[in-house]
């Protein structure tokens, strides 16, 4: 049985392979990385290192080959980049026979309105064309997507949202990885969607655990898109960045990644990493 990670050298996939080392043999693992020289450390414990780059389908066939079990990651890039990437990687697994797919999809993906959703419902209806089994990962919202928030409370600044009382089910990034890895590595797998959600919270609820966590009152300030996006232009934030903070919080307000599920404790085998602790473990990584 051989499995495979693609991107294994970013920030989820890296997660995901160390995750993996722990109850799989390296004989059984391989990589598909755009950059080999940056997983030198995984050919070094005995992981083996392909190039692939989905920009470069030529690459995938040979990165696939002889592949039971994939995970692809989705990458990173505009909506069009991404369907585009993703379609390469799945007709490559396709045409690598590949014996199962689990793909990190989006929260509730064939229905949301978030504006990352078109990829997600893309790639997942790609991968359904092709007849493999397969599982969505439909991962809800990083905890580390609030990083840049988080550092600015650290420095003073009030937590800034326009997403009003919308919930996130937010969960630290080794839970996804963690998750990812059971299931790659498990059994009785196939032809499932997962909706990985941590407890839904508030941004006031999220902005007064991390209080907790500093030990200092948290003030939330509510304001509309307009107001977020000039904040976020006057804190530096690059012009073409700026409309995509915003739609996630819109997102956010309207309950796009209000979605309530166990899944995550299914494939842990335990329950999502409470908030107050990964907050912790998340402040002391940025402080």
């Amino acid at each position: 049985m051989k499995l495979l990670v693609t991107g294994a050298t970013g920030k989820l996939g890296s997660k995901v392979v160390e995750a993996l080392l722990k109850t799989v043999p390296t004989s059984q693992l391989a990589v598909s990385v755009r950059n080999p020289e940056k997983a030198e450390h995984l050919r070094a414990q005995g992981v083996e290192v392909r190039h692939g780059d989905f920009d470069h389908p030529e690459t995938l066939d040979a990165a696939f080959a002889g592949i039971d079990r994939l995970l692809i990651i989705s990458a990173d890039g505009d909506n069009e980049t991404r369907i585009r990437q993703h379609t390469h990687a799945v007709e490559a697994a396709a045409r690598a026979k590949v014996g199962f797919i689990a793909y990190t999809s989006l929260g509730n993906a064939t229905e949301s309105q978030l504006f990352l959703a078109a990829t997600h419902q893309a790639t997942e209806a790609a991968i359904l064309k092709t007849g493999i089994p397969y599982s969505f990962l439909r991962n809800n919202w990083y905890l580390e997507n609030e990083t840049a928030s988080i550092q600015a409370v650290m420095a003073g600044a009030p937590w800034l949202t326009s997403a009003g009382s919308g919930k996130v089910g937010w969960a630290p990034r080794q839970d996804y990885a963690e998750a990812a890895a059971a299931v790659l590595a498990g059994d009785g797998h196939e032809n499932t969607t997962y909706e990985l959600s941590g407890p839904l919270l508030t941004q006031e609820e999220l902005a007064s655990a991390l209080g907790t966590v500093l030990g200092k009152e948290v003030s939330v300030q509510q304001v509309d898109d307009a107001t977020y996006a000039d904040v976020m232009k006057g804190a530096g934030v690059p012009d073409f960045v700026i409309p995509i903070l915003v739609a996630i919080q819109q997102g956010i307000r309207e309950g796009s990644l209000e979605i309530e599920s166990n899944d995550f404790e299914k494939l842990l085998g335990r329950p999502v990493t409470p908030i107050n602790e990964a907050l912790g473990q998340l402040v002391r990584e940025i402080s």
